[in-house]
């Protein structure tokens, strides 16, 4: 899905609530401290290939080098190229200032949810994207759920839209101050000078 079809689904969804959820979601990933510290990962039949291309060209475009995610897979075959051959081990090496994000459109198996738990517990952020695994949802920091039978959003469409977001600039500090400053003036009354 390219930028312009996005902004499109974007502007079908604006009144839904999806829109935002799914850029909170995207900001939560931002907050990846470092390159190679945000782990993607599925289930053993479906591993989130297509997300992590795009999260790696938000990465690249953004120059946010945090946002290019290590794709954690089940089984890597041997020989695989390093950025394919990364196993659920380094799930168990989740730490602090690392996200685990959890991809999975059916109900995550009794093994990942056991690491998600355990990278918890060592201070990593988890964060979900699921299509209704309460346990799952209940691990994470942040989750978004995208019901299977929505009608509106589809789980490859969420995965777009929180993909995209996750590359999109922050709010500048400038606005967030400007609008304090808004704010000061209406509560302590206008300024008067000399």
């Amino acid at each position: 899905m390219d930028a312009a079809s996005v902004a499109f689904l974007r502007e079908v969804l604006a009144t839904t609530g999806w829109v935002e959820r799914t850029r909170e979601l995207g900001r939560c990933l931002r907050s990846t401290r470092s390159p190679g510290g945000l782990l993607l990962v599925g289930t053993p039949r479906e591993e989130p290939w297509h997300l992590a291309a795009h999260l790696d060209d938000e990465a690249r475009l953004s120059g946010l080098a945090q946002l290019a995610p290590t794709l954690v897979r089940w089984s890597p075959p041997p020989g695989a190229p390093p950025h394919l051959a990364v196993g659920l081990d380094r799930v168990e090496a989740a730490r602090r200032g690392e996200t685990l994000f959890v991809v999975a459109e059916r109900p995550a198996p009794a093994p990942l949810l056991e690491r998600v738990h355990d990278a918890r517990r060592t201070g990593a952020t988890i964060v979900a994207l699921d299509g209704g695994d309460p346990e799952l949802a209940g691990l994470a920091h942040d989750a978004l759920t995208v019901p299977p039978r929505d009608g509106l959003l589809t789980f490859d469409a969420a995965q777009h839209l929180v993909s995209a977001a996750a590359g999109e600039p922050a709010r500048s500090a400038t606005r967030l101050l400007d609008r304090l400053a808004r704010l000061a003036d209406r509560i302590t009354g206008p300024r008067v000078t000399d």
